[in-house]
């Protein structure tokens, strides 16, 4: 049986049509990564305490001076007793040393440590406290290898475990500071389109 050339060119023509974009797709589709191959903890735990760090500094910068001593208003909802704007930052930064407690500094010295932040009273004093407890949190995740990463450590925990508690810290204490942002008129600087 002949197929007449009008329906087997318009046939063809729709193959074509059909095909075009699958083909286009698998062109630009990005290689997949080789089965087996893997990144360091370091790197995967590094990425995301990055991206926290940049988030939860900015958030920090972003609040004015006068404003730090700023806690939601009892009547506001359940905010009775919470910690005031400037109190969330320095209590990260004081868990920070707890949670990527790299050179297995002592109880006491961490309570030092803590004390010493809990005095802060200055923006840039508490901001700078905050940085230097990233570079404590970054020399701690840098130090994660697979040999390493579910090992107990001096805390009771394995530094991957201690490291996503710490994550998660951050998280929870993030939140909580882009609501006394917002509360305050000032959009999080990692919330604002650019």
């Amino acid at each position: 049986m002949r197929i007449p050339r009008n329906v087997a060119a318009r046939a063809l023509s729709c193959c074509v049509l059909i095909a075009a974009p699958v083909f286009s797709m698998a062109q630009a589709a990005p290689a997949k990564p080789a089965v087996g191959s893997a990144q360091l903890p370091s790197m995967v735990y590094g990425k995301q305490l990055g991206a926290l760090e940049r988030a939860f500094v900015s958030a920090a910068e972003a609040m004015p001076e006068d404003k730090f001593d700023f806690a939601p208003p009892a009547t506001a909802g359940e905010f009775k007793g919470v910690r005031t704007f400037g109190e969330q930052v320095k209590h990260v930064a004081d868990a920070n040393y707890f949670f990527f407690n790299s050179t297995g500094t002592s109880d006491a010295d961490l309570k030092a440590k803590g004390d010493a932040i809990m005095k802060l009273k200055t923006k840039a004093e508490i901001v700078a406290a905050l940085k230097d407890s990233f570079v404590q949190a970054h020399a701690y995740v840098n130090g994660i290898t697979p040999e390493n990463a579910f090992l107990e450590t001096a805390t009771g925990g394995t530094r991957a475990g201690m490291t996503s508690f710490g994550l998660a810290h951050l998280m929870d204490h993030y939140g909580q500071m882009v609501v006394y942002l917002r509360m305050n008129s000032i959009v999080p600087p990692a919330s604002r389109s650019n």
